[in-house]
Formats: C-alpha cells, structure tokens, sequence
C-alpha cells in the first residue's frame, strides 16, 4: 500500500485481515501473519503515469 496510513488504521487492518482470514481458511489466528509493506508514491506507477504525479 501506498504510505500514509497511520498505526491506528494498520492496526484495525492486521486485526481484520487476521480474524477474517482465519475464518476463510479454518485456521487458528495464531496461525496467520499479515505482513503489510508500505511503498512511496515515487516508486510505483500505473498506466505509464509516476505515482507522484496521479
């Protein structure tokens, strides 16, 4: 995802993505890792388009 996002939001995301995840896949939480790479906006593009510049 793109940087940004404060703690509190990363937070209630690997809180949801985890519950829901192992609700899917029958898997114990304790069991699920959620890894969430942050990358800035001046290192991706979309449709030949810098992300700095959409």
């Amino acid at each position: 995802m793109s940087q940004g996002r404060s703690v509190e939001q990363k937070r209630e995301l690997v809180k949801v993505l985890t519950k829901e995840t192992a609700r899917i896949t029958r898997t114990q939480e304790d069991r699920i890792r959620i890894l969430i790479y942050e990358v800035s906006k001046d290192n991706w593009g979309d449709a030949g388009v810098l992300g700095t510049d959409l």
